[in-house]
């Protein structure tokens, strides 16, 4: 890449001079009254877990399942928020499927930060939508992801197909 061609992302700027709260962003997403920055993210909520859009994704529509309950290990899950968690796992590659139509799938748990957890404190589940040839040159060499839609359009998208 030449020296001379930057690229922006504005966006970022928000996050990198703003307050850094330390409390966990999962937590407090049960009740829609309370306004968070995550609440245009939130895609739906469970009776157990919710479902929202990964601020920082791997790919777009990348998608985090996390239980209410801020509890930092998979053995920690009740038995109802185990089936809903992978319930609402299920429904989230049903929905991305429809809006999205990627070629394949991750999905999965990273329990501790020594697996790469970057909150290691409140469990979440990731399901990152995949197409073909998606690891372009710009995550392998510049360290840079490209995510070619607004997230809150992408949370809309999602949203209106989750029904």
């Amino acid at each position: 890449m030449s020296q001379d061609r930057p690229l922006w992302a504005p966006w970022r700027i928000a996050f990198i001079r703003g307050k850094k709260d330390k409390h966990c962003f999962m937590c407090g997403q049960k009740s829609p009254a309370e306004t968070t920055p995550e609440e245009e993210l939130i895609v739906h909520r469970g009776e157990h877990a919710f479902v929202i859009l990964n601020r920082f994704p791997y790919n777009s529509g990348h998608l985090l399942v996390a239980p209410y309950r801020h509890i930092g290990d998979i053995s920690e899950l009740t038995a109802a928020e185990r089936v809903e968690v992978m319930d609402l796992c299920v429904k989230s590659k049903e929905v991305l499927d429809k809006v999205m139509k990627p070629a394949g799938f991750n999905v999965g748990f990273n329990l501790g930060v020594a697996a790469g957890a970057g909150i290691a404190d409140h469990i979440h589940l990731h399901i990152v939508p995949r197409w073909n040839g998606d690891c372009n040159f710009m995550p392998a060499i510049g360290d840079v992801r490209v995510v070619p839609e607004a997230l809150v359009d992408t949370a809309a998208l999602i949203r209106a197909a989750w029904t």
